[in-house]
């Protein structure tokens, strides 16, 4: 008998049995935090007497909250959730997988997500229309003229598949649609023997911010692509049990205060205490007034934390959530009842509640938060509002060359007239993505802020692009029913769109002649977004710096026009009697914002926008959809192609080989983010992506984004390590130009060229290649593409200072080695420059079962001395060692599936 059979216990909620299984009696569970006993639970209900026992349990149970992490534990989770820039490759892949299999003399109907997987199409609309009455029509008339083969492709999988859902276009973000629909925080199945299993919800996705749904007290997060689709294909996620941080939330939201202050003020304070591969748990009394919205947005940014999760128990707060959107009384029921019996409830004021312990400590009184806002390119770089202009003027110099014009420069436009423009202008203010629009207090303060600003005759200035695209139909009834959305359309904040828009470079083209009149005149200009992500080059080509805020002040710079503005002592304009207007004479106060919240937003709108949340419009319902367990690939298709992972794959892997002469390939600094490498937004015709689709007869007009090309490999790989931002400095050690963008020196051909028509040369010649970082290689959102293009580049290692976590996991998930350079030491403290040779021996230890800590890396440099050392192996756990012999996590479950 093991712990599975003994724990297997019954279960009574409104009025019904459910088989559980009891982890409130294993010994050690009171005191452990509440998301590992989520692990704890996870293991019992599946363990297996091989990838997880008894003894695994134990360890867990054992946990030492001040113990390095060094236990490996295997985390089945119950659900995957996708986006669609990133879930069409992993459809692409499970369709090339069927191919594989048949090729393999196989059963192709093995390939099936054996747990539910959901995909919302969220990542496609683009803003080409704004500020007119019917922009979202009309932009998702565009979507479906851009995107008919994914969406057909979709189509193909929803039926194909089993357990695979698709929400179309225009409902919603991702995150929103997760936390208001498809969570379910106790989830239960029928089981073999007639009995109902209830047990806890866990999900992960193909989205970093996926730790939106830590807001409801489900544990998950990003992964890669490719770790999902493993996931998908029932294999445990290998993780070593993390140090969790205790994070105390006390006192209450100070007037004139926003949950995106809030949230900006955490992750300033989490980024200075270091929580990259940590989980972080809010904790105490103070959470119980917290409400539910805020615990999603500030879930929402644990990658901008840098950790694993940002996680709050169930209590009351998730029921009255669970209620309000349109779940059931008795899937309400079974989730208290649930939480109760597993020791998972988290009301610190129950008698019967025991303090978690933790491995370390951080404590906020929410009270002393003022108002914040983010950039100009990271998250985590808040800026006090009232300093915001006097650091814009600070920051703002870098930004500009000996080409920058400093005087205004005339404007002519037929959308909004003649005005001039100069630097630090706002030529973005966007109100989008989930991290505010799953938050009706900011949206509906946003509405007041509109309303009032109409009512004095204030408007935004005329070069700045305005837009509202929120997270869900819903946002769009509540600021409808409270009489708010006519106040934003007199502001040019009509509907653009349901989707995430500009957080994620769909913030559309700007006026064309504002665009050529930045570009002539080299001007800096800014955007202000509600988003999460303000990464270099991310939100508009034409942009250079990007800050995060909350909708309501998006809403005020949009008013004032420029960063280089001091709301306490600018007037914003005058109103009709010549008075000066400032931003406190048209911020609401917290009580009305909450009292419009409470007489607007219904549990009815939910269950309205959801009753038929898979069924789609007459878009959707309208494509022409193939048939079959295998796809019917087109050749001539730009859009969706059958992926070379598993061309020539044999049912054995070959041995893994140490690494000779190989050479550098980019040569980057710090903070390379996965923006950086993996291909995203818009590119040009003159890139080797935009020669591709010229080549084959597509108009630049039709390129549309890197993103919604993913399941194109050609077009990706071209795409790769191509962003405008990126400088590879591997051109200044051979005493060529640094050019921002995709651009490296050949070593064979003696001449600097694009990196991807460099690597084919490698590749042409059988040279291996490696790129070479600094710190923090690979931040930001989990790209599948990052890794999947850096394997088809022909890069086989990638040393650097230190990884972020989901893009290491990514490059083993592809058969590319992370290495890490010996601690302390970097290759400018080697003495390396990109211009060696470079061999790395004692990888061929894999072959015997075992991973090295380190291998030893000889750098043979041009006069043929050497540099060596002995790098770190980050191969961390005994399940991506076997990913790594196998090539890749996909091979690896492939051939597991095939035996």
């Amino acid at each position: 008998m093991s712990l599975r059979d003994d724990q297997l216990a019954t279960l009574k909620a409104a009025g019904k049995d459910f088989d559980y299984y009891n982890i409130a009696n294993l010994d050690g569970i009171d005191h452990l935090p509440y998301s590992l006993k989520v692990l704890v639970e996870n293991l019992v209900r599946n363990i297996d007497g091989a990838n997880i026992t008894d003894e695994h349990v134990k360890t867990l149970l054992d946990w030492d909250p001040n113990a390095e992490p060094s236990h490996e534990i295997q985390f089945t989770p119950s659900r995957v959730i996708m986006q669609d820039f990133t879930g069409v490759p992993c459809i692409v892949d499970l369709a090339t997988m069927r191919d594989a299999v048949k090729d393999l003399g196989g059963d192709p109907e093995v390939i099936n997500p054996q747990v539910q997987s959901d995909m919302v199409i969220d990542h496609s609309v683009q803003i080409d229309k704004y500020g007119i009455a019917d922009a979202v029509q009309q932009n998702m008339d565009i979507e479906y003229q851009r995107n008919g083969e994914r969406y057909q492709f979709l189509r193909w999988g929803q039926q194909a598949f089993k357990n695979f859902r698709v929400v179309p276009p225009g409902t919603g973000i991702i995150h929103q649609v997760n936390i208001e629909y498809l969570a379910k925080v106790v989830m239960s199945k029928a089981e073999a023997n007639g009995n109902t299993l209830a047990y806890l919800d866990s999900c992960v996705g193909t989205d970093s911010h996926t730790t939106t749904e830590n807001g409801l007290g489900v544990l998950g997060w990003g992964v890669g692509g490719i770790e999902a689709e493993a996931a998908m294909l029932g294999q445990p996620i290998s993780m070593l049990v993390p140090r969790v941080v205790g994070f105390k939330l006390t006192g209450s939201i100070p007037e004139g205060v926003t949950a995106t202050d809030v949230v900006l003020t955490i992750t300033d304070m989490l980024r200075k205490h270091g929580v990259v591969g940590k989980f972080v748990e809010f904790y105490g009394e103070g959470i119980a007034s917290v409400p539910l919205a805020n615990r999603a947005t500030i879930g929402n940014m644990g990658p901008e934390f840098g950790s694993t999760c940002g996680i709050f128990p169930i209590d009351n707060v998730t029921l009255d959530y669970l209620r309000l959107t349109g779940r059931s009384e008795e899937q309400v029921a079974l989730v208290e009842a649930y939480a109760k019996a597993n020791k998972l409830w988290g009301d610190a004021s129950d008698p019967d509640y025991v303090e978690p312990q933790y491995s370390e400590y951080e404590e906020l009184d929410l009270g002393t938060v003022v108002p914040s806002i983010a950039g100009p390119k990271r998250p985590q770089d808040r800026i006090l509002l009232s300093e915001a202009k006097s650091m814009f003027e600070k920051t703002a110099p870098a930004y500009e060359t000996e080409k920058t014009v400093k005087d205004p420069v005339a404007v002519s436009t037929d959308f909004r007239g003649d005005f001039d423009i100069e630097n630090g202008d706002v030529a973005i203010a966007s109100i989008t993505s989930c991290t505010n629009t799953s938050n009706p207090s900011v949206m509906i303060a946003a509405g007041l802020i509109a309303r009032n600003a109409h009512a004095k005759g204030l408007k935004p200035k005329p070069w700045v692009k305005t837009s509202l695209a929120p997270g869900s139909q819903v946002v769009a009834d509540y600021l409808k029913a409270a009489g708010l959305q006519d106040d934003l359309d007199a502001l040019g904040y009509q509907l653009v769109g349901f989707g995430c828009a500009t957080c994620i470079g769909n913030s559309g083209p700007l006026l064309p002649e504002i665009s050529e009149a930045i570009n002539a005149n080299d001007l800096t200009v800014t955007a202000v977004l509600s988003g999460n992500r303000n990464f270099e080059g991310r939100i508009s080509p034409d942009v250079k710096m990007n800050y995060l805020a909350s909708p309501p002040l998006v809403i005020a710079y949009a008013l004032a026009g420029t960063m280089d503005f001091d709301f306490e002592t600018q007037p914003l304009g005058t109103d009709a009697d010549g008075n000066d207007v400032y931003l406190k004479d048209i911020w609401p106060t917290n009580d009305e914002v909450a009292a419009m919240v409470d007489g607007s937003v219904s549990r009815e709108m939910f269950l309205k926008d959801y009753a038929s949340v898979f069924d789609g419009d007459h878009r959707w319902k309208g494509l022409d959809v193939p048939e079959g367990e295998l796809f019917a690939w087109n050749d001539k298709s730009t859009y969706v192609r059958k992926q070379t992972f598993f061309d020539g794959m044999k049912a054995t892997p070959d041995p893994v080989a140490d690494i000779h002469g190989a050479r550098v390939l980019a040569l980057l600094g710090d903070s390379v983010t996965t923006d950086h490498i993996s291909p995203a937004g818009a590119f040009k015709a003159s890139s080797p992506a935009g020669k591709y689709l010229t080549e084959r007869g597509v108009e630049p007009k039709n390129f549309n984004s890197y993103g919604s090309r993913r399941g194109n490999h050609e077009i990706m790989v071209r795409g790769t390590f191509g962003n405008i931002r990126l400088r590879n400095q591997l051109l200044a050690s051979v005493g060529e130009e640094v050019t921002p963008g995709g651009f490296t020196y050949d070593f064979l051909a003696k001449k600097p060229t694009t990196i991807f028509e460099a690597s084919r040369d490698y590749i042409d010649n059988k040279v291996p290649l490696v790129v070479l970082a600094g710190k923090e290689y690979g931040t930001g959102s989990s790209r599948d593409w990052a890794a999947k293009g850096t394997v088809m580049l022909g890069v086989k290692a990638v040393i650097t200072e230190s990884f972020e976590r989901i893009h290491r996991s990514n490059l083993i998930g592809m058969g590319v080695l992370p290495l890490q350079f010996p601690a302390g030491e970097s290759y400018e403290s080697l003495g390396l420059n990109g211009t060696e040779t470079y061999d790395i021996a004692g990888v061929e230890k894999l072959n015997e079962g075992v991973t090295p800590k380190t291998v030893h890396v000889t750098a043979t440099h041009e006069d043929g001395s050497k540099t060596e050392f002995d790098a770190v192996v980050r191969i961390d756990t005994p399940g991506e060692a076997d990913y790594y012999r196998n090539g890749g996590i996909l091979q690896y479950v492939l051939r597991n599936l095939m035996k």
